[in-house]
């Protein structure tokens, strides 16, 4: 079944769909967040995950995200086995709760970071997918600055997502989020003219 009425919302880390998400909530649109899905999927299924991964990931018996990511950012194949345990897991979820809005006949979002990693529109049927974009320099001076990570640290994880002009190329349409806060309400506006 097509999700006539979803958009799929994505980008790169760093780029500024949270956001882009803040200000379409701000407009009463209904957000679809896999990453919320992904943390409520992972206290669940913490065991499981530390039985693959170490106890020593859990802490009082919570994930502890951070030493999970530690060991995922540096290790593919241990990123693959996270991703190809939770992503069918996210996709059941988000679309469950997708298929709920329809019924509505509005427009709403999927905010899915990882949307073409994952199958794109074969998994998610959207009706479009809109990209948030700033380049990869720019990615990496505001993850300098707001994640206080390191550099090889923002290059590792940079190096997990699929690259941001391949994302570009794929998407319906782009908000380019590369100057101020003012201009990106401007291009979240320009949008959502363009669904009327």
């Amino acid at each position: 079944m097509v999700l006539k009425n979803a958009i799929a919302l994505t980008g790169g880390i760093g780029t500024g769909k949270s956001t882009t998400i803040k200000i379409l909530e701000s407009q009463g649109y209904k957000i679809l967040d896999a990453d919320k899905i992904a943390h409520q999927l992972l206290q669940e299924h913490r065991f499981k995950i530390a039985q693959h991964f170490g106890s020593d990931i859990l802490e009082k018996d919570i994930l502890n995200r951070k030493k999970l990511g530690a060991i995922v950012f540096q290790d593919a194949h241990e990123l693959k086995w996270l991703e190809d345990f939770l992503h069918p897991l996210i996709r059941e979820h988000m679309l469950k709760k997708a298929y709920e809005l329809e019924k509505n006949h509005q427009a709403y979002f999927l905010d899915i970071p990882l949307f073409f990693e994952v199958g794109g529109k074969k998994c998610y049927p959207v009706s479009k997918v809109v990209l948030v974009y700033a380049s990869r320099a720019l990615q990496i001076e505001r993850l300098l600055e707001r994640d206080k990570l390191k550099e090889a640290e923002i290059l590792q994880r940079l190096a997990c997502q699929m690259d941001i002009e391949q994302k570009r190329a794929m998407s319906d349409y782009i908000i380019d989020n590369s100057s101020s806060l003012k201009d990106l309400n401007k291009q979240v506006e320009r949008f959502l003219k363009t669904l009327l």
